[in-house]
């Protein structure tokens, strides 16, 4: 069982993004946190947790007794893993020694910081409110208060940005030694302010080549630096991969506290979804009521499980392993889609090997035609093995 922990606010909304999170709500910081311990007993369960993840928002501007009273309440509820990952977000420039202090004694062992970009005209591109330097000494911070594995959010293809200025960012972000880097394409999402502007014609993408261009340096760099790839996104030097990312892309259960946040357990009736409140009010008022069926309940059929371990495991290099489908769904990849899976792998897509169907690096160029194609053949009875 894996423990996720949403905390929604922020001291300024990023341009690009649509996440549950709020500036200027701050005054309701303490009975958030009364709120989320309240969703904890509800939920907690005997199971021992594998990992732990706050995000946000900016888990980082959560005043440190807050952080103290949030994450001792927790152990008090869950049955922590001994050593087990403990994740939290932070943005830099607003890491403080304290904000360190009860996180580490709250059992956090590992921080991911949103860098984004190197130049400062392409962070103010995107509402960031940090400079390279604070996430320099953000990263000092971090590591002298004892956190020995650190990952950096960076991210390509934003507007104004040229292959020359990612790899300045990569070589900036590798200056620092994280251990870890995820590497995201920008996607604009409805509703930002960033793809207004690009609606309007007021900025532009780079173009299609470029963007590719940034991919592939990010491949050739990091791997001469030691990264592993293991996720379409994500590098790791061996032994740092997130282990609570890879959770989720194996569909190992998870509780979500939290506005906005998700849960998906394995009941005896199959795979379930819940989402709560994403506003801060709502999520309160939810709690405060022990109103639970204000949670929306997302059942997922068979069908929609099996596709899932298919489109979420073709993210990771190691592939989706055909013990792990089967004991997930009760019938083999080869009955499920084995016609379609071996057309894909006879142009070159989608290799076998070791028990395992993964995507070959063309395959992960184009890996969104793939899961289309997975999804009409299934969706059309015509992949029966």
């Amino acid at each position: 069982m894996e423990l996720y922990i949403h905390i929604p606010y922020c001291r300024q909304k990023c341009r690009y993004c649509d996440f549950a999170s709020y500036a200027g709500q701050e005054q309701t910081m303490d009975v958030y946190v009364d709120a989320l311990l309240c969703e904890a007993a509800a939920t907690a369960c005997d199971t021992p947790l594998s990992t732990a993840f706050i995000g946000g928002g900016t888990p980082s501007i959560l005043p440190p007794a807050l952080v103290n009273r949030l994450l001792s309440g927790l152990h008090e509820r869950f049955a922590f893993t001994e050593g087990m990952e403990f994740t939290s977000e932070a943005n830099p420039g607003t890491l403080t020694e304290a904000w360190l202090r009860a996180a580490i004694t709250g059992g956090v062992n590992r921080i991911s910081m949103g860098m984004q970009a190197f130049q400062p005209e392409l962070l103010r591109s995107l509402g960031r409110i940090h400079t390279y330097e604070q996430v320099v000494r953000s990263v000092v911070l971090a590591r002298d208060a004892g956190i020995s594995s650190i990952s950096l959010d960076l991210m390509f293809g934003l507007p104004g940005q040229t292959p020359e200025m990612w790899r300045e960012t990569l070589d900036a972000a590798l200056d620092l030694a994280p251990q870890h880097l995820s590497c995201y394409g920008l996607i604009p999402e409805d509703g930002t302010p960033l793809k207004r502007d690009l609606d309007a014609g007021r900025i532009s993408l780079p173009d299609e080549e470029d963007e590719r261009r940034m991919y592939d340096d990010t491949l050739a760099i990091l791997a001469r630096h030691g990264f592993q790839q293991y996720e379409i996104s994500n590098f790791a030097l061996p032994g740092h991969a997130c282990q609570h990312n890879i959770g989720y892309w194996r569909q190992t259960p998870y509780l979500g506290l939290g506005a906005s946040a998700a849960s998906m357990l394995h009941t005896p009736q199959g795979c379930l979804r819940t989402a709560n409140p994403s506003d801060i009010a709502g999520y309160i008022d939810m709690t405060k009521r022990c109103n639970w069926h204000r949670r929306e309940i997302i059942p997922v059929s068979p069908e929609d499980a099996r596709f899932e371990t298919l489109m979420l495991g073709l993210r990771m290099t190691d592939g989706v392993p055909e013990r792990h489908f089967e004991t997930l769904h009760g019938i083999t990849m080869e009955q499920y889609c084995g016609k379609t899976l071996h057309a894909l792998a006879a142009r070159g897509l989608l290799e076998h090997a070791d028990n395992c169907w993964r995507l070959t690096r063309y395959g992960m160029d184009v890996q969104n035609a793939i899961l289309v194609e997975l999804l009409e053949a299934t969706e059309n009875g015509l992949s029966d093995g």
